[in-house]
């Protein structure tokens, strides 16, 4: 039995989405010589490549003639959402909280992250907030990450 493919994209497939997601549709012999400036890829190696991503449904396809042009088929936000999940499900048990605090605990965030992390908890649904007697009376520590 073949090993079950990841969902989760490889630095090569990565490469190829951000450009689909810049230029848009896009031939392999385009993307091919957009990447000629930057580390080059075999046209061979970008065509395999592209053809796990259409597998992993992140582009799909049309013909004209004998070319194929490639689309994204999914944004770049939700590429990145799913990649955190994955992080989120593999790493911390799907805690956000423990997520959140071994991001908080690495010394190399600065103060306006800092800043703007604080902001968008403050901005957060009133439903997902919790009620002001439950912190004050809530002592304990969260999971050491």
């Amino acid at each position: 039995m073949p090993p079950r493919q990841s969902i989760t994209l490889t630095e090569a497939e990565l490469r190829l989405m951000k450009l689909l997601w810049s230029r848009g549709e896009s031939s392999v012999a385009e993307l091919t010589q957009s990447l000629a400036d930057d580390t080059p890829l075999a046209y061979t190696s970008v065509l395999t490549t592209i053809r796990v991503l259409e597998k992993k449904s992140y582009v799909t396809h049309r013909q004209e003639g004998r070319a194929f042009f490639y689309t994204a088929s999914i944004a770049e936000h939700e590429a990145s959402r799913l990649e955190v999940r994955h992080v989120l499900g593999r790493f911390f048990g799907n805690s956000r909280e423990r997520l959140l605090l071994a991001l908080l605990g690495d010394n190399d965030i600065t103060p306006a992250e800092l800043t703007r992390i604080q902001a968008v908890i403050a901005q957060a649904p009133e439903d997902a907030k919790p009620a002001d007697d439950s912190v004050a009376g809530d002592h304990t520590q969260p999971e050491e990450v």
